[in-house]
């Protein structure tokens, strides 16, 4: 649960600025798009340091790990708060977003470290409700709150919740024993290896090699980086496609790409059920073809009311497939376990954005209903190719 609270205050950093960007832009006296580099600058952070983290967490212990990055952030996220300036806030959310991005990767090394496999899916499933509240939260923060107390306040709202998650953790790690579990060593090296500079150098290739030369790990990899640049390189462009062809309001636009995380949140409740009775492979190839139709339904649907159905339907399919590709991830090297999830998370960080690009290009080309329909047509088959790397590969 402390996890999840932690993963909601990194979630809900991701997206918080988008709505705030008005404000932004009005109180430094620039355009909303000089303001903007507030967001790039949090999402290079936080993509990117997600390629060093899994080696740190890995040897210094995940949980703790997790509960110093909350703190940190907690200053962090303040600290955007009290900015001075917009090269400030910039500075500001480009280390808010270096520390977030440690939570949610070693936040799910960790929950397969303490949880056997066959309940592991269930637990990172109830763990995602954490992510997905704190993705919607993160959303309406930068409108909601932000009509209401303004874009500052917002920030101090956010650092109270990492504040929050901190103190519970720290609670944790003084009182379960648990949360103190012995990190996996690596077996690339020899005990003998230098604690100095090289040895640490030859000990964060070596987990980096440890992960990358398993051949099921390269397909959870490359399954994740595909995964996310057909289904966000779509879905990016839903709210633009409803106000062009049906004239829909903001808020209304705003209200159905949410429904997403409704989708999500229902995954979330009947995890334990859908793992139960459809298992991995049915519950994957189930997700692929669900995303499908739903894709299918936003390219052709006469009209808009059928897109709340359509995103949701999107928010289930995809926490079907993409659950089991994070159950796998956290299994695929335990002896590297932070460092595997940590490239996983990157992955799909690094196809959203290939995804959302190449998607540019294409609606601006042609439209919503080429891309619609190639998401459609490539996830099944995407699903079904992962269903079959896992039935041949056995569990251990």
């Amino acid at each position: 649960m402390l996890l999840a609270v932690a993963g909601f205050a990194a979630q809900a950093q991701v997206r918080v600025t988008d709505s705030l960007l008005p404000q932004i832009a009005a109180d430094f006296h620039t355009t909303v798009g000089a303001a903007a580099m507030v967001v790039t600058a949090y999402a290079l952070a936080h993509g990117s340091i997600q390629l060093v983290i899994g080696p740190v967490g890995d040897r210094f212990g995940k949980y703790r790990t997790v509960a110093l990055m909350c703190a940190i952030g907690a200053v962090l996220v303040a600290c955007c708060g009290l900015a001075g300036s917009l090269s400030q806030l910039m500075l500001a959310r480009l280390a808010t977003g270096a520390a977030a991005g440690w939570v949610i990767p070693i936040s799910m090394a960790y929950v397969g470290d303490v949880t056997p496999y066959e309940h592991r899916q269930t637990v990172l499933g109830r763990y995602l409700s954490g992510q997905i509240l704190g993705q919607l939260s993160g959303q309406a923060a930068g409108g909601v709150l932000g009509d209401l107390l303004g874009w500052r306040n917002v920030f101090f709202v956010l650092a109270g919740v990492f504040a929050l998650a901190a103190a519970g953790l720290v609670f944790e790690l003084i009182s379960n024993p648990r949360t103190r579990k012995p990190e996996h060593p690596s077996p690339s090296l020899p005990s003998s290896a230098s604690a100095g500079g090289l040895g640490w150098a030859q000990r964060f290739v070596a987990d980096y090699a440890v992960v990358l030369s398993n051949p099921f790990a390269r397909i959870v990899i490359l399954t994740a980086f595909i995964e996310g640049a057909i289904v966000w390189g779509a879905f990016a462009y839903i709210g633009a496609d409803l106000r062009l062809r049906f004239g829909l309001s903001f808020t209304l636009v705003g209200l159905t790409v949410a429904c997403f995380g409704v989708g999500g949140l229902i995954y979330a409740a009947l995890v334990k059920i859908f793992v139960y009775r459809l298992g991995q492979i049915r519950l994957a190839i189930g997700g692929g073809f669900l995303i499908a139709a739903a894709y299918i339904e936003l390219a052709v649907a006469p009209a808009w009311w059928l897109s709340p159905v359509a995103t949701m339907a999107i928010g289930l399919g995809f926490y079907m497939l993409h659950n089991t590709l994070q159950t796998n991830a956290t299994q695929m090297t335990p002896q590297a376990r932070g460092t595997a999830v940590a490239i996983f998370s990157s992955a799909i960080f690094v196809g959203q954005t290939v995804g959302v690009a190449t998607g540019s290009l294409v609606i601006d080309r042609w439209g919503a209903l080429p891309l619609f329909a190639g998401a459609a047509l490539t996830i099944p088959v995407l699903a079904i190719w992962f269903a079959r790397q896992l039935r041949q590969r056995p569990v251990k």
